[in-house]
């Protein structure tokens, strides 16, 4: 069947539908640092997989409208912030992103303490590596010295939404320099794509794993920053220039089937459907926004067919790996298990929001 903006349209609400309704099933239970159950797969705890799901769902509210949805996402973040929220650390910071985009376009007065708090926090007391970066801690370890390319995606895009909304300038800057600092460290020059990890002691980047969701956080990551936050004209130059140049690579790794295989480089790992999503929205977007290569927009085009395949009948985005920790061999990212998540479902909603908008562009101008 082919794509057309009403089959997105009807892909997209089995999208949410299977995400709200995702429940633990006790299969990866991975223990915080106080010894209570992490709980990564389910729509009922604030941690970074349901973080990532929330901004999926406030991205699709922004551009339908949909009052239902509004109201499905205020009354998660009323329920969560009643109950108390956890510890500070980067994986916990991730559902602020959606929260403070949720505030940017409707200024709730019971939000906005919550989001300044937890920005402030963030600028004055994260562990930071040498030169300034966010140490990359989680719920149940302490990255001692360690950079994550997740990391700006579930912290300084935060930051840099939070200063936009609220004239905080210095939030901004502290996005800037974050992203700068991981670019430092885990931009690879010889590919053009991003390493997973870097640690200051011993100074390496782990397995120097091109990491398929790794690379898509840091190509939604550079595109939203410039999207809503008025970057520094140097420091927006350079990133486009790296995004540009880890496009040009993207297209070279793309599979017939339109998706990419989980290390970028081994045609022998699975192909990873979150990571397909990521690039697919990042490909398209780009396109709409008349950066990178012509072949964008195709590319884009064939990787939301790549994610639409792996949608089931009950919404569920299939083939998507689960967390992935620091691995210090390939052979460890070859191994992550498949299972549903809210992240799988996000990028997917993210992936059909931007195909949705650049089918129906084609329909109007034919």
């Amino acid at each position: 069947m082919p794509l057309s903006p009403e089959r997105l349209n009807s892909a997209l609400a089995s999208l949410v539908a299977g995400m709200t309704g995702l429940r633990h099933d006790g299969r990866f239970d991975e223990p915080n640092l106080d010894g209570t159950p992490g709980d990564y797969v389910s729509f009922d705890s604030w941690e970074w997989p349901q973080g990532v799901g929330l901004y999926g769902l406030v991205r699709l509210w922004a551009q339908t409208g949909d009052e239902q949805l509004l109201r499905t996402i205020e009354a998660w973040y009323d329920r969560r912030i009643a109950a108390g929220l956890p510890a500070m650390n980067v994986n916990t910071t991730a559902p602020l992103l959606a929260l403070s985009e949720l505030w940017r376009r409707r200024r709730q007065p019971r939000f906005e303490p919550v989001l300044r708090d937890w920005a402030e926090q963030l600028a004055t007391t994260m562990p930071r590596t040498p030169e300034g970066g966010f140490q990359h801690d989680v719920s149940d370890r302490v990255n001692d010295g360690e950079l994550w390319d997740d990391t700006l995606f579930m912290v300084a895009l935060f930051l840099a939404s939070f200063g936009q909304a609220a004239g905080e300038r210095r939030f901004v800057e502290e996005a800037e320099r974050q992203f700068l600092v991981h670019a430092r460290y885990l931009g690879d020059p010889a590919s053009g794509l991003w390493f997973h990890g870097w640690t200051f002691e011993g100074r390496h980047n782990f397995a120097r794993a091109l990491w398929a969701r790794g690379n898509a956080w840091i190509t939604v990551g550079i595109l939203d920053l410039v999207e809503f936050a008025e970057i520094t004209p140097s420091v927006k130059a350079h990133l486009l220039g790296m995004l540009e140049t880890q496009v040009a690579a993207l297209l070279e790794m793309q599979a017939k089937s339109g998706a990419w295989h989980t290390l970028l480089d081994d045609p022998t790992s699975y192909e990873e459907i979150s990571a397909t999503a990521g690039f697919g929205y990042g490909l398209m977007k780009a396109a709409r926004l008349g950066i990178g290569p012509a072949q964008c927009e195709a590319a884009g085009l064939r990787a939301l067919a790549a994610v639409v395949a792996n949608i089931d009948r009950e919404g569920m985005v299939a083939n998507v790996s689960y967390g992935t920790r620091m691995g210090h061999d390939l052979q460890f990212y070859r191994d992550i298990p498949i299972h549903p998540t809210g992240y799988g479902q996000a990028l997917a909603i993210l992936c059909l929001t931007e195909g949705s908008l650049r089918l129906q562009a084609k329909v109007e101008t034919a």
